[in-house]
């Protein structure tokens, strides 16, 4: 990162709106994600990152992002910008509808060809497509060796992509007692360490769900949960009609409860949060 502002005194932590609108409207036109109505988040997470990088005021950064930004550079900001929370066994009632309905029904559908196709879109740090992976291995049981059900995980955020990754997690007390001793590894620090038989079955992967979904396959079941918060109702809409476009005929997409589709969506209400194309 250039340091052209010149080090040595205090940042500036006051934002122009002039500058706040060319640094918003620049996230969102490249990643969708609105943040218009977020100006004290703004400032407060991207403070101590302008500091460090030498820049004296907001204006030197965001000239520097809007000219001559590098990927690591944009990686960093979509770091601090965005909340990558999440954990193993989030919103239980999905994974219900997930075990119970979904699985059996894809799994009786793909019988010849023993392939599933499942993304976990925004995977975050990676605690989902595991744990979707466990839901898999738990429902095929003896049968699983004869599946291929590696399923692809894709973020924004390489931070986020380097811990999935990694694997290694504290686990919460929902997790049940057997799969936290099949799926799981002691680590250090009394944490745990994802098991290679469900670390080989999730393709990480970094993708900006604004860029045309033009994956070999088209899936089964699409995770999207906690993702579209962040958009605004065009973005929401868009979005949801490409992930229509990359699903199979007959297949879910599975998003969060505090979230919601446009009532004109072409995917028909299957759930709480799950729909059906």
């Amino acid at each position: 990162m250039s340091s052209e502002a010149g080090k040595g005194s205090a940042l500036n932590t006051v934002i122009t709106d002039a500058d706040f609108n060319r640094l918003v409207n620049f996230v969102h036109q490249k990643y969708g994600i609105d943040l218009h109505q977020k100006k004290q988040l703004i400032v407060s997470r991207l403070s101590n990152t302008i500091r460090a990088q030498g820049f004296q005021q907001f204006k030197d950064y965001v000239d520097y992002m809007l000219s001559k930004g590098t990927s690591d550079d944009v990686n960093q900001l979509m770091s601090r910008l965005t909340t990558n929370y999440t954990y193993f066994m989030r919103e239980m009632g999905a994974f219900d509808f997930f075990k119970s309905r979904i699985l059996p029904d894809i799994v009786r559908r793909h019988q010849r060809d023993k392939t599933l196709a499942i993304w976990s879109a925004g995977c975050s740090s990676g605690e989902e497509p595991y744990n979707v992976s466990m839901y898999i291995m738990d429902y095929l049981g003896a049968q699983a060796g004869a599946w291929d059900t590696r399923m692809l995980a894709t973020d924004l955020s390489m931070e986020a992509l380097t811990k999935a990754r990694r694997g290694i997690y504290e686990l919460p007390d929902t997790m049940p007692p057997k799969w936290k001793k099949s799926y799981f590894v002691p680590a250090a620090g009394g944490k745990f360490e994802v098991a290679p038989k469900i670390r080989s079955n999730v393709i990480f992967q970094q993708f900006n769900l604004m860029e045309p979904i033009k994956f070999k396959r088209k899936f089964d079941v699409i995770f999207c949960r906690n993702v579209m918060i962040y958009f605004d109702q065009e973005t929401k809409r868009a979005l949801a009609q490409r992930f229509y476009d990359a699903t199979v005929p007959g297949g879910y997409l599975i998003i969060s409860m505090s979230e919601n589709l446009d009532p004109d969506t072409k995917y028909r209400r299957v759930g709480a949060s799950i729909f059906q194309k």
